[in-house]
């Protein structure tokens, strides 16, 4: 339960001490880093950032070593989906991950001709290149979920590897996690830890809990965001799940929801609706989120929808911190 008051505290705004950082070259970023970019996502490998976001109708992958500069970045598109089949359109939530001695993009796409819920599904890539925007990606197909769903990533935990997605389920999308046996293959029962039962999960006329991403905790605790309600609401915001170090990540009894969103719309920094967060990690070993946003109120599910980026501070009991969306300029580090 501490977790939990904790949890709910940072959401209504209180900060606990935090942990120091230390000071080096840093560059400033103006929010948005782009005009447009819903779902984005940034990975870093070494001195170079890829970052990716929902395009539509293909995957391209932006790559640079400063992101202040990120829209100055070619964007280079990898792949093109086939003219028929199950993964023909509506390229949706794209994730990079580097696994292995490998490149994998997972990524939602719909079935041609049927582009709804039911036909919709969640397909991975696979590229053995060092370097992802080279090289050639192998289709390693659909993720055998056990319902319809969107937005899969994966995570490693004690030395095993979990996918975790956003399954339809009834009226409702939930949040389930499945083991895998490899990046393509799921293996085990699949579990449902966390649905919509939250007022707050619930505007805009849809039950939803949508992009999980997995937020390893500096004491082995786990975290997983998720983002609550239907992402044309400007209620649309960012939730968080999370689990005791040493926890087995298949017992949904092992999760905690905060109770209320850690970061939501901001109508004085002019932020509404954000929300399909990812987590990466900065030069200086910092945490960072980035999530798109709407500047303006009622804007729905576009293309306005822009990637923002901001500092995730830990407090000395392991815990993320999560500041209000803000319109200042913000400094990482190089």
């Amino acid at each position: 339960m501490a977790r939990l008051a904790l949890l709910g505290a940072l959401a209504l705004g209180a900060m606990p001490t935090v942990v120091a950082h230390t000071g080096r070259a840093t560059s400033t970023i103006s929010n948005p880093l782009l005009p447009s970019g819903p779902d984005p996502w940034i990975v870093r490998q070494g001195d170079t950032y890829f970052y990716m976001n929902t395009v539509g109708n293909r995957l391209t992958i932006r790559k640079t070593k400063d992101l202040s500069r990120l829209a100055e970045a070619a964007e280079i598109t990898v792949w093109t989906p086939p003219a028929t089949g199950p993964n023909a359109q509506s390229i949706w939530a794209p994730e990079l991950h580097r696994i292995g001695n490998a490149w994998y993009i997972y990524y939602t796409a719909a079935e041609v001709g049927h582009d709804d819920d039911e036909h919709r599904g969640i397909f991975v890539l696979e590229n053995l290149n060092t370097d992802p925007t080279r090289g050639a990606w192998t289709d390693r197909g659909q993720l055998n979920t056990e319902h319809r769903g969107i937005d899969g990533t994966t995570f490693a935990y004690a030395g095993k590897r979990y996918f975790v997605y956003s399954p339809y389920v009834g009226p409702a999308s939930d949040l389930a996690i499945v083991a895998m046996a490899n990046p393509w293959t799921l293996v085990g029962k699949e579990t449902i830890i966390a649905r919509p039962d939250l007022e707050w999960e619930r505007r805009g006329g849809r039950q939803i809990l949508e992009g999980p991403e997995f937020l390893a905790g500096p004491k082995s605790d786990l975290f997983l965001s998720y983002s609550a309600s239907a992402c044309w609401s400007d209620d649309y915001a960012i939730g968080l799940l999370s689990a005791g170090a040493g926890s087995n990540p298949l017992d949904p009894a092992a999760w905690s929801k905060a109770p209320r969103p850690v970061i939501a719309k901001a109508p004085e920094a002019s932020v509404y609706a954000p929300g399909h967060n990812g987590f990466f990690a900065a030069p200086d070993g910092a945490t960072w989120i980035v999530y798109h946003a709407n500047p303006r109120p009622g804007m729905g599910c576009t293309a306005a929808r822009a990637p923002r980026i901001q500092r995730v501070e830990w407090s000395l009991s392991g815990t993320p911190m999560f500041a209000p969306p803000t319109d200042a300029k913000v400094h990482i580090a190089r």
